[in-house]
């Protein structure tokens, strides 16, 4: 029988205090996530009475002065009886009631229990997402997207704050593919709303008629943004990645693993508009990544061409007849330097030039 002290040092222990550590951190999460759908529950009954105590009394907003002031003195301990958060809870339940009102006026039975989902959403995610949503969002059909992206990708607050600011509900899944000829169904529907049109390289600093060269770079150096505005799921392999293939090489610009879509993820850059040799190239990239890289327990490997800009009608008949499932985007750009202004380090051809220095 070993020593206490020692048991630190037992595989055996240490397998199982990571499975006792694993159990008590799964079940602080349940709780709590309990904990705040309770509150929540709470700030949605409280303004719910509100709401109808206004609407058949004389009492304007001012009373809720009175009321933060009296819970706040009864419940000394709890948090959330400020005036100001009295009044958000009411203008969370105004934004979201029409639902209640949808769910009740239904026609179909599907529409009633579209609107009852969405009502027990917002009871899935924190207090403050709560707010941010309906604050930025534009529309309900807007915040609802945003609600399920919250859900589903268990964002942060401030990827949340992002991701709404950066435009993610009118470029989500706009992307042209033939994904839905090219992979089965399931995994085809994830697939497009993985991809965006346009991608937001907004974080970079680029002159206006930068290099492919240029943008990789910068995209490199900002690596954690382009993976954030990429989107959950992308793991990142390896840039300019050398595939030999016949016993030529290649190199692809960008090589991920998307850990959702369980497959790589080809990206090649463009600064050009798109033409429709960049998609055969592609898909010979994808060919290549499925034949040397991937193995059986992977998915089909998607391609993403992300370029200045793009005719659609082109792009559409490009991707008719491509093999392999492949998306098309643009990028677009915001902080442009002037021309005069190099916007990423000399490359070393520049610098061996410049200093005089040739091969022998």
């Amino acid at each position: 029988m070993p020593k206490t002290k020692h048991l630190q040092n037992i595989t055996d222990y240490k397998e199982f205090i990571y499975t006792v550590k694993s159990k008590i951190k799964s079940a602080q999460i349940k709780a709590h996530v309990q904990v705040n759908e309770t509150m929540l529950r709470l700030y949605w009954d409280i303004a719910e009475m509100i709401v109808e105590k206004q609407k058949y009394s004389s009492w304007g907003d001012g009373f809720i002065v009175t009321m933060s002031k009296d819970l706040k003195a009864e419940f000394p301990n709890m948090q959330g009886f400020s005036q100001r958060n009295i009044e958000l809870m009411r203008q969370w339940y105004l934004f979201w009631s029409n639902e209640i009102s949808i769910a009740k006026q239904a026609v179909t039975e599907i529409e009633n229990e579209k609107s009852q989902q969405a009502v027990e959403q917002i009871f899935q995610i924190p207090w403050g997402h709560n707010l941010v949503i309906i604050r930025k969002s534009k529309s309900r059909d807007e915040a609802l997207f945003f609600l399920r992206q919250t859900i589903q990708n268990n964002y942060s607050r401030a990827v949340l704050i992002h991701e709404i600011e950066s435009g993610l509900y009118k470029r989500h899944g706009k992307a042209i593919t033939n994904f839905e000829t090219k992979l089965p169904d399931i995994h085809s529907d994830l697939a497009i709303q993985t991809l965006k049109d346009p991608y937001n390289f907004d974080f970079l600093d680029l002159r206006t008629r930068h290099d492919e060269k240029e943008l990789e770079d910068a995209l490199m150096e900002n690596m954690t943004k382009f993976l954030l505005e990429l989107g959950q799921g992308f793991s990142f392999v390896g840039r300019q990645y050398k595939l030999n293939v016949g016993g030529s090489e290649f190199k692809i610009d960008l090589l991920f693993y998307h850990v959702k879509l369980y497959c790589y993820v080809v990206v090649e850059l463009k600064v050009s508009d798109f033409k429709p040799e960049f998609a055969g190239k592609l898909n010979f990239y994808v060919s290549a990544v499925d034949g040397e890289i991937k193995n059986e327990r992977d998915n089909p490997t998607i391609g993403i061409l992300i370029c200045k800009s793009k005719n659609d009608t082109v792009v559409e008949y490009a991707l008719k007849d491509i093999n392999k499932p492949i998306g098309v985007s643009e990028y677009q750009l915001t902080n442009i330097l002037p021309e005069n202004l190099k916007s990423s380090l000399p490359a070393i051809e520049e610098i061996e030039a410049e200093l005089g220095i040739v091969d022998v």
